[in-house]
């Protein structure tokens, strides 16, 4: 892998400007262009595809810039985290899309780069780098969501292999993951102490998936079922029992870029666009030319000043992140702030399209409208997914303002 220029700003700016303008493929610049939105993920279903984001991702993680603050030596970009932000705002200067959008990349990379011993780490980074597999998560399970330490899919040792029996739910795109993130119950006489983790391959016999359909019309989660499942010793991250701790780090991640999600536009937060002009084509303006109605207008200007704040908040802590090896409790707040101000932003889109807010399908209704109803439906899982938030503010409480258990 070509290595980038020094530590010089401008230097490295321009270089990186002039290899994106290089390397970005021709068939995605037009922003109509056919791309499977699968593509984005991945995964062995890829693996000989020369569809134009495949060609995209592979570029991009030959320089390692699909993890771009990653160790060179597992592949990744081994950038500054100044150099890293250069290189998001030219991705965005430039209207190019993320090369890969990856569980692996956002939430067990960096626990792998923590925990891993060596061995995993030569095995399993390159190839989440390089989007050779798509990641799922085996976390929530029927009687263990809230309280995921109740969880009880048993790992039991049969000296060669791990045995793998139990179901989990809401397992984000498992039918469509080559690998499973997974916490299993090595000891029953412990709680949050008997728990490890460990990685599944998807393909290994007896595990089954079944999607779930959400009020959205989705089905983006599924039902997963392990069924005398054999897992390679190798296979655990961390130690026997010791999978608590990883599992608590990787939420933390999982609650940052869930975050960072609705920051960017990639949650429902987004999916809003540009709430005042939406009001003025819908409901009208006034003789000054704002929105119409002073009500609505009071509530949209509010909700913008929160997402304003919100997203100097997510780029502020995530530079303390990075400057103190890792995410915090605090990102508990910012998910809770996130899932709030998305589903307040998806219920002001909806009002401002008025009836036209009301469809579902069929004529009567542009594309647009039917993607923000089903929006508007798809945001009610904002509080729930990647911890309620009442979990969240429960750690607040506790980890982050130290406040003492009620009585």
């Amino acid at each position: 892998m070509a290595d980038f220029g020094g530590g010089d700003l401008d230097a490295f700016r321009t270089e990186i400007r002039g290899w994106l303008e290089a390397n970005y493929p021709a068939a995605l610049r037009d922003p109509n262009a056919e791309v499977d939105p699968e593509a984005m993920w991945g995964g062995r279903a890829f693996a000989g595809s020369n569809d134009p984001q495949i060609q995209w991702m592979r570029a991009a993680a030959a320089k390692g810039l699909t993890a771009p603050t990653w160790p060179k030596e597992y592949g990744g970009g081994g950038l500054t985290p100044a150099q890293a932000r250069v290189f998001e705002q030219e991705l965005s200067a430039g209207k190019y899309r993320q090369p890969l959008a990856s569980f692996g990349i956002w939430m067990l990379g960096p626990v792998l780069l923590e925990y891993a011993n060596e061995a995993q780490k030569k095995e399993f980074l390159p190839k989440i780098i390089n989007g050779d597999a798509r990641w799922c998560q085996g976390y929530s399970e029927p009687g263990a969501g809230s309280d995921l330490a109740g969880l009880q899919t048993r790992c039991e040792d049969k000296g060669d292999h791990w045995l793998i029996n139990g179901s989990k739910i809401w397992t984000s795109y498992a039918n469509k993951a080559d690998w499973c993130f997974c916490l299993v119950r090595t000891d029953t006489s412990k709680k949050h102490e008997g728990i490890s983790f460990v990685l599944i391959d998807m393909t290994s016999p007896g595990v089954e998936t079944r999607p779930i359909q959400l009020i959205s019309g989705e089905s983006p989660f599924c039902e997963t079922f392990f069924t005398d499942v054999k897992v390679p010793k190798a296979n655990m991250v961390g130690a026997l029992n010791g999978g608590w701790e990883i599992a608590k780090r990787l939420l933390q991640y999982e609650r940052q870029n869930i975050s960072g999600g609705f920051g960017s536009g990639g949650g429902a937060g987004g999916a809003a666009g540009d709430l005042g002009q939406l009001a003025k084509t819908y409901i009208g303006a006034d003789e000054t030319g704002a929105v119409a109605d002073p009500d609505l207008r009071s509530r949209i200007t509010k909700n913008n000043m929160d997402f304003r704040c919100f997203y100097m908040t997510i780029s502020r802590i995530a530079a303390e992140a990075k400057a103190s090896n890792g995410p915090s409790a605090a990102t508990s707040i910012i998910k809770y702030a996130a899932a709030s101000f998305a589903q307040e932003r998806s219920e002001l889109m909806v009002e401002a399209l008025g009836s036209q807010g009301l469809g579902w399908e069929g004529e009567g209704y542009s594309n647009h409208e039917i993607l923000a109803t089903r929006g508007w439906l798809r945001s009610k899982g904002n509080s729930i997914e990647g911890g309620t938030s009442e979990i969240n503010i429960n750690v607040v409480s506790k980890r982050v303002l130290g406040l003492p258990d009620p009585k």
